[in-house]
């Protein structure tokens, strides 16, 4: 039986994976947040995984508050760069598979065709560079490290775009959207099936991408998230970024190449549409 360490395991993916560890349950959890492990102590982080026989350790762990990135940098590199080093070191140690979550914000945005694994990155943010730090520390620091790049999640657990736009679209009678941004939305859960598959055939070591298929922007996402939740009555109009200035740089383009994850694992991946609906079906509101 493999012994899997989730950290960050109040945030979205990190629950989610506490979801399917229902359906997988020939291994054994450590589910943990910051008040079971401090994964910005390294001493801890190496005991805790030497003590508990850990085989895989997911990272879910991020500071992922884009805007306040941009003046909160230390601690951000503490928590996206540094103790992803010192679970990778722990990982190392005791032998264990390391897969470590990142992100879309690794690439600046100026590409027109989905980024592949091999293009160069060029992050225009801290929350960017922090990650890509993170990633570098991951694979240089632990031999069987997997990084997985994903972007725009969302799930039914914590705060995310979904909940937000079905929020306002109750409040208001218009909202303003950013159009002139384009990715794809990515289902916590679809996510968490993923690391699972990796977990299950074994960890292959490398960079991967991860999203739903499609691609649309974030005017589009609002409009189909108030569409299935039934919200008639709140326009949604779109905006230019520039109409939307922010603290922190977004990718204009962010649609990320899944084919190396789909050839290496043999998983389908749903389209963003119904993943949307799923989430969105079991939500209360």
């Amino acid at each position: 039986m493999k012994n899997i360490l989730i950290t960050g395991a109040n945030g979205q993916l990190g629950n989610e994976m506490r979801v399917l560890s229902v359906e997988n349950q020939e291994y054994a959890y450590f589910f943990t947040d910051v008040a079971e492990l401090d994964i910005c102590d390294e001493e801890a982080v190496l005991a805790f995984v030497k003590a508990n026989n850990i085989n895989v350790i997911v990272n879910c762990a991020a500071y992922t508050a884009v805007d306040k990135a941009e003046e909160n940098i230390e601690l951000c590199t503490k928590l996206n760069a540094d103790a992803v080093g010192y679970l990778a070191k722990a990982a190392e140690a005791n032998h264990a598979e390391f897969i470590q979550i990142s992100t879309d914000y690794v690439f600046d945005g100026t590409a027109h065709i989905p980024y592949k694994e091999t293009e160069p990155t060029c992050p225009n943010s801290v929350y960017g560079s922090t990650k890509l730090a993170g990633e570098q520390n991951a694979l240089t620091l632990c031999n069987r490290s997997m990084v997985i790049r994903t972007a725009w999640l969302y799930s039914t657990f914590g705060n995310n775009f979904v909940k937000t736009m079905i929020r306002l679209g109750k409040e208001r009678e218009s909202l303003g959207v950013i159009f002139d941004q384009v990715g794809t939305p990515t289902y916590a859960r679809d996510l968490a099936r993923a690391i699972f598959a990796a977990i299950r055939q074994g960890v292959e070591p490398g960079v991967y991408h991860f999203s739903n298929e499609g691609v649309c922007s974030w005017y589009d996402f609002t409009k189909a998230i108030h569409r299935l939740a039934g919200i008639k009555d709140c326009k949604v109009n779109p905006l230019h970024t520039e109409e939307y200035p922010t603290p922190a740089k977004r990718p204009h383009y962010s649609v990320l190449d899944k084919s190396k994850i789909k050839a290496t694992y043999g998983i389908d991946i749903p389209y963003w549409i119904d993943s949307l609906q799923s989430c969105i079906s079991e939500l209360d509101f």
